[in-house]
Parts: structure tokens; C-alpha cells; sequence
């Protein structure tokens, strides 16, 4: 194969345009004669709004919400454009699916649905195995090498799969809590997508259902010590904070110990907090402001009962 047909193939693969890259069948004439298109997709050009119609009328026709789920991902990992204009334009049916309830459905059943999401090799975040640790520089090194120049991320949501909604230590498979928390933050706060970094710290699990699971795809063993789980997860988001300094770091159901105990160490060291307790808490404070104006009873006066002492209830508790 000559060095032209070889450029040509790349170009249709990945425009140096995003959005003609993205375009799809509402790519015009002109554009497809320049990408070397021409005969090589059907001749109809539409506008977006013909798009997200098909899109819908294929989502619709999905029998299960874990279906639904597994149809968003992947569209999302194609045509990131088309994606996020279905989820704003039916965000009240959409955003159950991508995630509370369905996510949660989506991240037990992660290691089978995975190859289902996204095309081969597509980068959609970090799988951080404890393992690899060491070599977190050339993991980070090979992140940088996937994304375009420009676009370094401004923020991670970041579990280690331990305690993922209620539904307990899901290991790895945890990974669909960033992945869907980051792409409500694009659609209701307009971040860029492509400047959103999911990641996972493959630090083992516990629970033997995923350790006997053929198709598990993360690393077999039972979790660290404490010592052994910090110092890791510390050297891990130590070379994240100095390879992008103003990204925000997000933890996410982290178990109980950890998730304070990480918040602890690095709330004064690397802009972070910690969605289940400080999340939470803010959410519950606002709340509770509202309530107490509308009882017309002074805060002195109430009596408050906290049901658990998790990240949530003792990050509402301190926030009260």
C-alpha cells in the first residue's frame, strides 16, 4: 500500500476536524469529496435533527434499560456530539439510564457488557491497576498520547470500586459510577467531554462472586492492607496532581475509612473533595435551610436522628 492511499484511509477515519469527524451522514458533499468519502457512504445528507430521530426511535426500541445503557455507550464512543444532543433534549428519560438506577445494573454486569461499549482500544478512562502502580508514569504517558493536544482534563471522578450505591465492593466494574457521573456534569454544567477523566483503581475486590467470574476483567485478588491501599492510591494521585496541577479531583464511594481518610490527607494538598460526604452534606444542609424556613421553628429547636454512621450520614452531620 503507497504512503497516499495509507494518509487517505487515516482521514477518513479521524478527520482533523472534530466536528466533521462527528458529522456522519450530515456531512456535506464538499466534505466527503475531501475525505476521500465520495461512493463510500450513502448519498443522503441530512441535518442533526434527522440523526437524533434515528437515534431515539433505536433507543426506544430497546427492551431493557441495561439495553438502553450499552446503546448510549457505545453512540456516546462514536459521535460524541450526536450523544450529548439526545441526552439534552430527553434528559428527564435519559439520564435513569446513564445512571441511578441503571448504572447500578450496568456496573455489576461491567466486565460482561464491556467489549459492548465502546469500539477496541477506545480510550474511556483509567484502569489503574495496584499491580502497575510503579508504573503509573507511563500509564499517565500513554493517557497523554490518546487525547489531542490542548485537552488535558480538568477534572476525575475517581472510585476504587469498593463501596459503588448501595450494592457493596464491585472491584472494577465500579468504573461505570465515574464514567456516568462525568457525562451528567457535561450535559447539566456544559463541561467539556473531552476534558473529563474517568478513572478506577483496580486495587482488587472482596467479593468472591467477581474473583470466580471468568469474564471479570480486573485483577483477582482480595483487597490490600491499609498501609499497602494508601500508599498506593496516594502515589497514584500524587503523579496525577503533578501531571495536570488544576485538575479537580473528585473521590467517589470510596469505603467509609478510605474515603476520609483520602479527603483527609490531600483536601489541603490538590483541589478535590469528596462527593458522598461533602456532596452529600450540601445537598442535605440546603435542605434542611429550606425546611427549617418553611416550619417557621428555630434550627436550636430541632431534633435531627442520623440513621447510620456511613459517608453520607457523618459528611451531613458535620455539615449541619
Amino acid at each position: 500500500m503507497d504512503s497516499g492511499t495509507s494518509s487517505a484511509r487515516r482521514s477518513r477515519s479521524g478527520s482533523p476536524d472534530p466536528i466533521a469527524s462527528n458529522a456522519g451522514t450530515a456531512l456535506p458533499y464538499a466534505t466527503r469529496s475531501a475525505l476521500h468519502l465520495k461512493g463510500l457512504v450513502p448519498s443522503g445528507v441530512e441535518d442533526f435533527s434527522a440523526q437524533e430521530q434515528r437515534a431515539l426511535e433505536q433507543l426506544n426500541m430497546k427492551s431493557t434499560n441495561l439495553e438502553k445503557y450499552i446503546f448510549l455507550s457505545w453512540l456516546r464512543t462514536t459521535n460524541i456530539n450526536l450523544f450529548y444532543r439526545l441526552v439534552l433534549h430527553n434528559l428527564k428519560a435519559i439520564a435513569p439510564v446513564i445512571y441511578t438506577p441503571t448504572v447500578g445494573q450496568a456496573c455489576q454486569e461491567y466486565s460482561h457488557i464491556y467489549p459492548f461499549l465502546a469500539p477496541p482500544n477506545n480510550v474511556d478512562g483509567l484502569y489503574i491497576p495496584l499491580t502497575e502502580v510503579e508504573n503509573i508514569g507511563e500509564i499517565i504517558g500513554n493517557y497523554r498520547e490518546s487525547i489531542k493536544e490542548g485537552d488535558e482534563p480538568e477534572i476525575t471522578v475517581i472510585t476504587d470500586g469498593s463501596r459503588i450505591l448501595g450494592l457493596g465492593d464491585l472491584g472494577m466494574n465500579g468504573m461505570g459510577i465515574p464514567v456516568g457521573k462525568l457525562q451528567l456534569y457535561v450535559a447539566a454544567a456544559g463541561l467539556n467531554p473531552d476534558r473529563c477523566l474517568p478513572i478506577v483503581l483496580d486495587f482488587g475486590t472482596d467479593t468472591d462472586k467477581y474473583l470466580e467470574d471468568p469474564l471479570y476483567l480486573g485483577i483477582r485478588q482480595h483487597r490490600p492492607s491499609d498501609t499497602e491501599f494508601y500508599a498506593a492510591a496516594n502515589k497514584v494521585i500524587g503523579a496525577l496532581h503533578q501531571a495536570f496541577p488544576n485538575m479537580f479531583i473528585q473521590f467517589e464511594d470510596f469505603s467509609t475509612d478510605h474515603a476520609f481518610g483520602l479527603l483527609e490527607h490531600w483536601r489541603h494538598r490538590a483541589l478535590c473533595f469528596n462527593d458522598d460526604i461533602q456532596g452529600t452534606g450540601c445537598v442535605i444542609l440546603g435542605g434542611f435551610i429550606s425546611a427549617v424556613e418553611q416550619a417557621g421553628i428555630p434550627p436550636k429547636d430541632q431534633r435531627i436522628l442520623f440513621v447510620g454512621a456511613g459517608s453520607a450520614g457523618v459528611g451531613v452531620a458535620k455539615q449541619l
